[in-house]
């Protein structure tokens, strides 16, 4: 009995000496529980012992989390750390808490928050990240939380919330999600619709969840919205039929057009991989006149690419510099779409001429399905998806050649129009 004694003494005299001196350390129905509130703290204090599974650093004045915060305490079940000054929380400064239950983070500035970190955290079951500056929640924040119970996320910043973000969270029975500022446009229709549904989830103050934007909807409930028309993004690269015996010169423009649908309206981006890098465009960079829009990134005052308002994007003085994949990318916040057209310049007959050139000409010589159409040839195979309008050129034969990869789309189309046809494409849209 007196060695058991003794033994008792040195491991509490052990709990002791380990405590951070501004801390109280106490045990507790097996618990080893570790008080550091309301000591004007201005980071975690080092020297925790390995074993403790309660912490509470709350009312202090901690500004940041930073890597490894909490690595000495990997048995931790509770972390209180709410009514601090917290503005940013570092990669990894959570991601060794695997036994975490309780996390409270409320009441803080916090910004900047590493979401990654509750990838580690799969035994925790309530989460206060309320009354901060969060403006956003990654679509796959919770994706391992599914022992979660309670979320609170109210009082932030939030414009808008990615659709699917709760449903990873198949035991939340509480979620707090007012008084945010939300944007009540297509992209957050899909959490009226499941907040509405939803019969597992209690979600608080339903009232209090209202529109900040758009101005016509400012203060409206969010389950009191009326339905949007919302549509996805849907692309298609599209022309005009080429013009029968226009006899074009060299340096002609090769015009290319995206028409684009889905409501709210998609932004539209052009993605161009040419032999010298890689070009990104956001459209448009160019006004009615072909001219660089002021605050353009072009180099000039007439861009080598230039994308218009419409949808269009064309290239004059069109060169084997210019040969490669053009691809037209339209996004809203329901998703987007892509369409591509691979585009190169052919010399048959030549010494110089082409791999691209060599092929074509091989398969219509030896008469494997190719035929011509409106000065148009068109393999057969779906591996050979490739289009060649043949130009009349004052110095030799030369052809542009037109291939595309949208999955799902109609045929891929091309117009070539010469300088003097310039005009009429711009006002034909």
């Amino acid at each position: 009995m007196q060695e058991l004694h003794l033994l008792c003494w040195a491991v509490l005299l052990g709990l002791g000496q380990a405590c951070p001196g501004p801390c109280d350390c106490r045990e507790k129905c097996g618990f080893q529980i570790i008080d550091c509130s309301y000591r004007d703290l201005e980071a975690v204090p080092p020297g925790f012992p390995a074993n403790v599974t309660t912490l509470s650093l709350s009312a202090n004045r901690l500004l940041h989390l930073p890597e490894g915060a909490f690595r000495e305490v990997p048995q931790l079940q509770s972390l209180w750390l709410a009514h601090n000054e917290i503005r940013t929380v570092a990669a990894g400064a959570l991601a060794s808490l695997g036994q975490l239950k309780n996390l409270d983070l409320s009441h803080n500035l916090i910004s900047d928050f590493a979401w990654n970190d509750l990838h580690n955290l799969s035994a925790l079951q309530l989460l206060k990240m309320d009354s901060n500056e969060l403006t956003f929640v990654p679509r796959d924040a919770f994706r391992s939380l599914r022992a979660l119970r309670s979320l609170q996320l109210n009082h932030n910043r939030l414009h808008t919330l990615a659709e699917g973000t709760f449903v990873p969270l198949t035991l939340l029975s509480h979620l707090q999600i007012n008084d945010n500022p939300f944007d009540c446009t297509c992209g957050i229709m899909w959490f009226k619709t499941w907040a509405l549904t939803t019969t597992t989830v209690s979600i608080s103050e339903q009232d209090k969840i209202t529109c900040a934007s758009p101005h016509l909807l400012k203060g409206t409930p969010l389950n009191r919205l009326l339905p949007l028309p919302c549509s996805a993004p849907l692309v298609q690269l599209t022309y005009q039929p080429s013009q029968d015996g226009a006899e074009l010169q060299p340096g002609f423009v090769l015009a290319l057009h995206c028409d684009v649908e889905g409501q709210p309206a998609p932004q539209l981006h052009w993605h161009i991989q040419t032999p010298g890098g890689t070009v990104e465009i956001a459209s448009p960079n160019v006004g009615a006149d072909g001219r660089a829009l002021p605050g353009s990134p072009a180099a000039s005052s007439w861009p080598r690419f230039q994308a218009f308002a419409n949808g269009s994007l064309l290239i004059p003085d069109f060169g084997k510099l210019e040969e490669g994949t053009y691809s037209c990318l339209a996004t809203n916040e329901l998703g987007s779409a892509e369409s591509s057209v691979n585009v190169a310049l052919a010399t048959p007959g030549q010494g110089g001429e082409d791999a691209l050139g060599r092929r074509f000409r091989d398969k219509a010589a030896k008469g494997t399905g190719c035929y011509t159409v409106d000065n148009e040839v068109r393999p057969p195979g779906p591996e050979d998806d490739v289009v060649i309008i043949y130009l009349g050129r004052t110095k030799g034969p030369q052809a542009a050649a037109v291939g595309h990869r949208a999955a799902g789309q109609q045929s891929v189309r091309l117009l070539l129009l010469g300088q003097s046809l310039l005009l009429l494409f711009l006002t034909s849209f």
